[in-house]
């Protein structure tokens, strides 16, 4: 398992500096810009990942947090187990996260529902009743044309800010408190982090207008600052992830 020790140390170094951290929050709001203008030009032709119905965006980004909580949880118990009261602790923030990202995205709907408005072609529209909401829009075969803040890009963004903050400890742990299980789970989160980005990427040039994506991205920065850089360090709170001196402790 050589080559997967290098590729664990290479990403370790990597998300052990904040900076690193915070050029992806940078990152995101990039793309979301960049992309909005590539899809503005209509330049790009259409691809595989143009198409909703792909293979990444149905089995992966469509579940998106069931993956990063599939990863995450038992990456966290493996990284903080000899403190239970720590790894209580660092398991309540991903409680916290949940509670954001349902928030949140019953935000969205509502503002959808709340802006839109139901086109139904005039051979389905005769002896129908006005549609009020998505649901009964779609199933009488409208379309409806509503402020859609982009889902993806509030999603992808915040997980893989989250993960790359929860694998940040992973520096601190000594080759001999690692094993292939761990091992395995830290490149797994790093390659759900690579595929959000790229996701992200092309929900950034394929999908929705640009005040939709930038507000979905803002949306997916700001609960990540909130809490990771000035809510966590407080104590009361779920508290950040393994510091070098928590680190000591545990030892």
């Amino acid at each position: 398992m050589a080559a997967v020790d290098v590729i664990v140390d290479n990403f370790a170094a990597h998300w052990s500096k904040p900076f690193n951290r915070v050029i992806l929050a940078q990152i995101f709001f990039a793309i979301s810009i960049v992309g909005s203008f590539v899809n503005w030009t209509q330049l790009l032709p259409e691809t595989y990942f143009s198409n909703r119905r792909n293979v990444v965006n149905m089995y992966f980004v469509k579940v998106s947090w069931g993956w990063s909580l599939l990863l995450l949880t038992p990456f966290i118990l493996f990284t903080s187990y000899k403190n239970l009261t720590f790894a209580l602790r660092r398991l309540s923030s991903l409680v916290v996260a949940t509670a954001i990202w349902y928030t949140i995205t019953k935000f969205f709907s509502y503002v959808n529902n709340a802006t839109g408005t139901c086109h139904v072609p005039e051979s389905e529209a005769m002896d129908q009743v006005p549609h009020d909401d998505i649901t009964s829009c779609r199933n009488a075969g409208g379309q409806w044309d509503g402020f859609a803040i982009s889902g993806h890009s509030f999603i992808l963004s915040y997980s893989a800010l989250i993960i790359a903050e929860e694998m940040a400890p992973m520096v601190h742990l000594v080759k001999k408190n690692r094993n292939t299980v761990l091992d395995l789970l830290y490149v797994s989160l790093n390659w759900i982090v690579i595929t959000w980005i790229w996701m992200f990427v092309c929900t950034s040039v394929y999908f929705h207008s640009f005040p939709e994506k930038l507000l979905g991205t803002v949306l997916g920065i700001v609960p990540w600052f909130v809490t990771y850089r000035i809510w966590y360090s407080m104590p009361f709170s779920p508290g950040l992830p393994y510091q070098p001196k928590e680190q000591r402790q545990l030892a």
